[in-house]
């Protein structure tokens, strides 16, 4: 992968080639950013870069031998270590063609789209105490090709516990010429010993425009549609393609968002209850839509009224709820509804029991849609 083909994140393009350019490569760094930001394929671009053998000014050529390896990511000294499926009971090497695959595919994707590849069943991923004896012995060998040896680790933050401390001594005194490139979306369960052992690298949202002109190129939409489902999926190009795959759902999603809030203004407890009940029922990745679907709607609410619709990135059915709805949403209890619908998304995707969270969300919308 070339810098070229890695969307926005110009700024941080420049700092990763100045690094080889300079020499002055860490040997452990974390990218740390939501995966639809696009760690990953900037990383790959990166280690394409240092592996050039007719490196431009700007960008790997593309062409040589070693650009078309980690391509295909078969150069001998790239290694990759990412979450599998403990009870499957294989390391990486094993799911490496899936791997592949993906990559080839769409180098944005996230853990749920990774699991959903490698297990059916869904089960969670993690990288296992037994991955890092993997990796310190891969790490071991001398470079095949004379030069850098990289390690990335995607989604380090799913590292259990052993597998962490045993890495700890490694990240902190690798091998010659070896660098280590951790990825995660959160440093929340990283521990703070291999925080403190990296090079903090924060790769930002995609800019609005970049992300609109990826999407009208790539997805073939006229501009200003480009431009609002880039605004929705705030800077997040996964994000962004799973708003245009679910827009059937988004409706749905506005239609439940509706129901909510009239029978918790109304203070109408039994519809109120069905309406929880009945959100329940419908799958845990539903149930995180549609908490993101809402927290966009409180967000827009908020600009709508301090902001004459200047900031506001709503469709047209959207607007026209929200022209009464919004000045039921200020700065007396935006707070309340962020907090508690983002504690929400949380424990959801935690396997929280959705039917008593959702009545507890129900409740908690009904006291703060009466504060404005």
């Amino acid at each position: 992968m070339q810098f070229k083909d890695v969307v926005g994140q110009s700024e941080l393009k420049a700092h990763l080639l100045d690094e080889v350019k300079h020499d002055k490569i860490s040997h452990a760094q974390l990218f740390l950013g939501n995966s639809g930001f696009g760690g990953l394929p900037l990383a790959l671009a990166f280690v394409q870069f240092l592996f050039c053998e007719n490196k431009q000014a700007d960008d790997s050529c593309g062409v040589c031998p070693s650009c078309r390896k980690v391509t295909e990511l078969q150069h001998p000294d790239l290694n990759f270590s990412f979450p599998v499926v403990q009870a499957i009971d294989k390391k990486s090497d094993f799911f490496l063609p899936h791997w592949r695959e993906q990559i080839a595919l769409n180098p944005y994707f996230n853990l749920n789209q990774w699991t959903a590849r490698i297990d059916e069943k869904g089960r969670k991923p993690i990288i296992s105490a037994e991955e890092s004896q993997e990796i310190i012995k891969k790490l071991s060998y001398k470079s095949f090709e004379g030069g850098y040896k990289v390690m990335i680790i995607w989604m380090a933050e799913e590292m259990n516990l052993t597998c962490a401390n045993k890495l700890l001594k490694i990240l902190e005194e690798p091998p010659q010429k070896t660098i280590f490139i951790l990825l995660a979306d959160t440093q929340e369960y990283l521990l703070q010993t291999i925080i403190s052992r990296t090079q903090l690298i924060k790769v930002p949202r995609i800019g609005l425009d970049e992300l609109a002109s990826y999407l009208q190129v790539n997805k073939q939409l006229d501009r200003s549609t480009a431009t609002s489902f880039a605004a929705q999926a705030e800077g997040n190009l996964i994000e962004a393609g799973e708003l245009l795959g679910e827009h059937d759902e988004k409706e749905i999603n506005r239609e439940m968002f509706i129901q909510l809030m009239r029978v918790c203004y109304k203070k109408d407890v039994i519809p109120m209850l069905d309406w929880a009940d009945a959100a329940g029922q419908i799958g845990k990745e539903r149930q995180k839509t549609f908490l993101k679907y809402a927290l966009h709607m409180f967000r827009q609410s908020l600009l709508k009224n301090y902001t004459e619709n200047q900031l506001t990135t709503t469709s047209t059915e959207e607007d026209v709820f929200l022209k009464n709805f919004s000045k039921f949403i200020t700065g007396n209890n935006i707070q309340g509804f962020m907090e508690n619908f983002n504690d929400a998304y949380y424990h959801i995707d935690r396997n929280a029991n959705p039917k008593i969270l959702f009545t507890e969300l129900s409740f908690k919308v009904m006291r703060y849609i009466h504060f404005a």
